[in-house]
């Protein structure tokens, strides 16, 4: 099927799942912006990360669809609000059996996405091959969006922020932007990425007495365990701010930090939007998972990975911090 850019008006993207995912998509965004200059792009997302794709210049429309099981009448409601946009293209980001179907429905005439899960309702599909490991996952999605003529020399990850959104928590917290701030997010999704988390409480400890300000970042999800681990902490300055932030919130503060200190999480990648370094703990022996695919990806970051990452010690994490310190602004 040959398609033709100009006539190409409003392209419709879907990725619900979590943000950090979501944030790799940006130069596939910048991708379609490019090779389609007239098109509306309009992006379906999880509510949670809706805040995010409005902060994306790519992105002209959000649309929020939880990723749940949807009642028959939401679905329909759905299809009927896509048939009235006229959606020219649809691109699944991730493969997603609910979004082949429900753009077929809605009479989209290019359907493009991965070949899983119903993908014979597709028009333009690929080969999933991600578990592979084999190229970052930001290479995935531009191979996706390849599909239908859509490239880009840009592979950079951008992000709107709002400093005035995170000004009154700084104050509050006595945050300036000349502090030698480190942000520190000890948390994952994925037990199998986690780092023992005493870990990072001891990490804490030792930045703390070296003269750093430590802020622990984290969702509303690690609260409980973020307060029975960081709060005792506070009588050496340590700021707790897990579960006060939304993720607009969360953009602007990591821009005010010189690192980021986390395992393979959604932060990461927010970190490498705002600019600021990471550095990154990573398990090796499991390509899907490795930093091959998901690493950080701002400039001077560094990984530190392992098969086993018990193996991971103190010393050599903190050992990083002061090296990569000399090259962070």
């Amino acid at each position: 099927m040959s398609i033709n850019p100009k006539k190409i008006k409003n392209i419709l993207i879907l990725r619900n799942d979590r943000f950090g995912e979501f944030l790799l998509n940006i130069p596939a965004l910048a991708a379609l912006k490019e090779t389609f200059p007239g098109a509306n792009i309009i992006a379906v997302v999880s509510p949670y990360t809706k805040e995010l794709a409005q902060n994306i210049a790519f992105i002209d429309e959000v649309m929020e669809w939880s990723q749940q099981k949807h009642p028959l009448i939401e679905k329909l409601r759905l299809i009927g609000t896509l048939k009235k946009k006229r959606i020219d293209m649809a691109i699944m980001l991730n493969p997603s059996k609910e979004f082949n179907i429900l753009t077929f429905l809605s009479g989209i005439p290019v359907r493009v996405g991965y070949d899983r899960k119903w993908g014979f309702l597709l028009t333009h599909k690929i080969e999933d091959k991600k578990f592979l490991g084999l190229k970052h996952e930001i290479e995935y999605n531009l191979e996706l969006v390849a599909l239908i003529g859509a490239k880009t020399e840009n592979q950079a990850l951008s992000l709107k922020t709002d400093y005035d959104s995170v000004s009154g928590l700084l104050k509050e917290y006595n945050i300036t932007v000349e502090d030698n701030l480190i942000a520190v997010h000890p948390f994952t999704s994925d037990p199998l990425k986690q780092w023992p988390i005493n870990n990072f409480v001891e990490l804490t400890k030792r930045l703390v007495r070296d003269g750093i300000k430590i802020i622990i970042v984290g969702g509303r999800e690690d609260l409980e365990n973020s307060t029975r681990l960081f709060n005792d902490l506070q009588n050496l300055g340590v700021i707790n701010l897990t579960g006060r932030t939304t993720l607009k919130q969360l953009a602007a503060l990591l821009k005010v930090c010189r690192l980021l200190i986390s395992g393979d999480s959604g932060p990461v990648h927010l970190a490498s939007c705002v600019g600021t370094q990471v550095l990154a703990i990573f398990r090796s022996d499991m390509p899907e998972k490795s930093s091959r695919r998901w690493g950080p990806l701002t400039q001077g970051s560094v990984v530190i990975e392992k098969p086993n990452l018990t193996d991971i010690t103190l010393d050599e994490v903190f050992n990083k911090i002061n090296l990569a310190g000399e090259s962070l602004r």
